[in-house]
This record gives structure tokens, sequence and C-alpha cells, in this order.
């Protein structure tokens, strides 16, 4: 045999070569997984570390915003849903979620879940407070009449949440507080909000199911133990849970959502004007 003679495959060392298609899939795939979770939390993290923040939770500021009137000033019924940045290493990843609830001539009520003492906190802060000396953005702010019909709802759905109990609360995947201001929001699906892709933890269904209807009632979604799922609504637009890191788009007000950094394009509009 001539020595320069070109070599032929077999078609054993054929069999043993992956296919091109499965390569290119495979190459697509790490791309994308590469784009839409490991960059964003990586340029996240990278802002979390050349920005101020509290060394830790006395330096922190937690007095109320004035982003709510005074009770006496607005005795009309009032629905509202917070989110802020959490504070330490976990800013990089997850926004805190609460409600404040107050019916026609009452007063403000705060409800939420934290990692500390007991899940269930009431009234612990401000109901607008700074949390960790970062301002809330308002998910949903409902309010006259219609917040009179969702008041009862949601109070029931606070004193029916199964994961209120010393134990119960899990940083990940959950249950956690966005888990329950999920929870509630699924028991009002009038306040017609969404949680942002950072709400670590908003994923975890409390009821244990793997389908069902977005907590605004306008789409389906199904989440494994929070770890994985897909979400399709109009309030929430395409979600992707990966490990509880989301990516999507928001359909309604064009934007991408992105985990560690949030929201990107154009300013979502409030849910109302905040006074």
């Amino acid at each position: 045999m001539d020595a320069a003679s070109p070599t032929t495959s077999t078609p054993a060392d054929d069999d043993a070569r992956p296919p091109r298609r499965w390569l290119r899939l495979s190459i697509i795939w790490h791309v994308t997984f590469f784009v839409l979770f490991v960059l964003p939390v990586a340029v996240s993290a990278a802002l979390y570390a050349s920005s101020d923040h509290p060394r830790s939770f006395r330096d922190a500021n937690w007095s109320s915003t004035g982003l709510l009137p005074t009770a006496a000033s607005d005795p009309d019924a009032r629905v509202t849903v917070f989110a802020a940045r959490n504070g330490t290493w976990r800013g990089i990843f997850a926004t805190h979620t609460w409600i404040v609830v107050k019916p026609r001539g009452g007063a403000y009520t705060r409800y939420e879940v934290t990692g500390f003492g007991g899940p269930l906190r009431v009234n612990g802060s401000a109901p607008d407070s700074f949390w960790f000396s970062n301002v809330p953005e308002v998910i949903a702010d409902l309010r006259g009449k219609d917040a009179e019909a969702v008041v009862p709802k949601i109070i029931k759905a606070v004193e029916s949440y199964p994961y209120r109990n010393y134990g119960d609360y899990r940083i990940w995947p959950g249950p956690n507080s966005n888990t329950f201001v999920a929870t509630v929001m699924r028991a009002a699906p009038e306040l017609q909000g969404t949680l942002p892709p950072t709400a670590i933890g908003k994923d975890f269904r409390a009821d244990g199911s793997v389908f069902g209807l977005t907590p605004s009632g306008t789409g389906v979604e199904i989440e494994i133990f929070g770890l994985f799922g897909i979400k399709v609504g109009w309030i929430e637009g395409i979600e992707f849970n990966l490990f509880t890191l989301v990516a999507g788009l928001d359909i309604r007000h064009p934007a991408v959502k992105l985990p560690g950094i949030g929201r990107i394009g154009f300013d979502k509009p409030p849910p109302a004007q905040i006074h």
C-alpha cells in the first residue's frame, strides 16, 4: 500500500463520531445558557461588588420611603405589592417582596415572610420601608372598591398559607418570602401583577402542584419543585425557570427578563399612581 495514499474511514469510525447536528445543538445550548443565565449573574455580581451597600443588617436603612400616604389622609381601601433588592450577597441574585393591605377607613397592615424568627411577620417594618437601604418597586397597586373586594381574599390567603411556622422557611428553592407573596397573589388575581424575575422562590408552588394558572390568572405554568419550569401569560409574559434563575420576555411592555439583572427594556408603567 502506498504510504502517500489517503486514509479512508471505516463504518466503525463514522459511528464513533457525534453527528454534526447534535454537535451544533450542543453548541447552541451552551451558548444560550451562558448568555441568558451565566453572563447576567456575572454582570450583577460585578455591579454589586463595585457599589456601596450596607455592611450588615444594623447598618441598613429600614425607615419609610414615603411612597405611601398616611392612612388617615387616604381613607379608601388599598392593596400594594412591593419588591426591593435583598441585602448582603443575596442582592446579586434576589429581591424581597411583601404585600400591604388597608381596608376602607383602616390602617395599613404589612405581611411578609422572612428567614429570621417566625417566618410570617406582620408589621415588622413600615409598610413602604426601605429594604436593606434599597428603595422598593411597586409591583401591584389596587384601590377603592376593587381593593375592598380583594382585602378579605388576601387576609384569608395569609391565614391559610401552609409554610408559616418555625422551620418552614427555606431560602432556596423555596418556600421563602417570594413564595409567600406569589401564593397570596394567586388568591387575588385581580391584582394583575407579576413578581420580577429576581424574585427567587416565586415559582415554588405552595400547594405542591406542578401545573396551574399563573398568579395573575392570565396564563399557565409548569413548575417542578420551583427548580425547573416554564410560564406563559399575558401579564407574566414568557419565563423559563432553571434552578430558580429566570429568563424570559415581557410581551405587554417589550423587555427582556434576566436573572440577577432583572428587566431590561422600555420602562414598565407603574400599576397606578402611587399617591
